[in-house]
């Protein structure tokens, strides 16, 4: 008899927020499919779980897949898990999910916390419609065209950026946009020192901090905001 597939979201700072049913689905497997298998080991050893865990990154997760699958055949239930939040969301689980359906194995997906809908919800911003765009790119050309299109959208967007660069970004924003739109920057939600900073990209830039930390930002641009200027430069 075949197993069962899990995909479990697992809290993004507050382990308070795992939920009952995530509890009661790691507890009960035979394997955890796992982003950082220390990072989970943490978790795991914090509500006193004890099962086996295996490796599943973006570095491994071609080679990995059918094996999980494969055990999955074999009678073992297995769950997937990222660092924090839900997989598939800018996390490895995409691929897993997407052979699972193919080989015809339904994987039982644990809702619980995620980043992008906890912005969604604290913004502030508009989110009758919104998009998400995962993370903002490096490369200079990349980066600028990745701004530029947030004005064309058509409704509200989310994306990550690394602390190390969102000095930059807010730079990069004012320069194009100035005061024609409305952000929200969310800072280490759920823990600590989390922190939601409102305003326009001009006003957020000229805040100067020393930024710190997991940011989830949202933009919104009212439908009379003109394109940015297009000159994009050389990748």
């Amino acid at each position: 008899m075949a197993g069962k597939l899990y995909v479990v979201s697992t809290p993004i700072g507050n382990l308070q927020d795992m939920t009952l049913r995530a509890l009661e689905v790691l507890k009960s497997v035979d394997v955890i499919a796992a982003e950082d298998t220390r990072h989970t080991r943490q978790l795991l050893s914090h509500f006193e779980i004890h099962v086996r865990l295996e490796s599943f990154h973006i570095f491994n997760e071609h080679s990995k897949v059918e094996e999980l699958l494969e055990q999955v055949r074999n009678g073992l239930n297995i769950a997937l898990v990222s660092d924090a939040g839900t997989p598939s969301v800018a996390d490895p689980g995409f691929l897993l999910v997407r052979e699972a359906v193919k080989a015809g194995i339904e994987p039982a997906v644990i809702p619980g916390v995620s980043a992008v809908t906890f912005a969604v919800t604290a913004s502030g911003l508009p989110v009758d419609r919104f998009a998400f765009r995962a993370f903002v790119p490096n490369k200079p050309g990349r980066r600028r065209r990745f701004f530029e299109e947030l004005a064309t959208a058509g409704c509200t967007v989310f994306f990550f950026e690394s602390p190390f660069r969102i000095g930059k970004m807010l730079v990069e924003l004012a320069e194009l946009y100035g005061d024609q739109a409305q952000m929200a920057m969310i800072r280490e939600a759920t823990k600590l020192h989390e922190e939601i900073l409102r305003g326009t990209p001009a006003e957020l830039a000229a805040l100067k901090r020393e930024w710190r930390g997991e940011f989830v930002i949202g933009i919104h641009f009212p439908e009379d905001v003109a394109e940015p200027d297009r000159e994009t430069p050389e990748n």
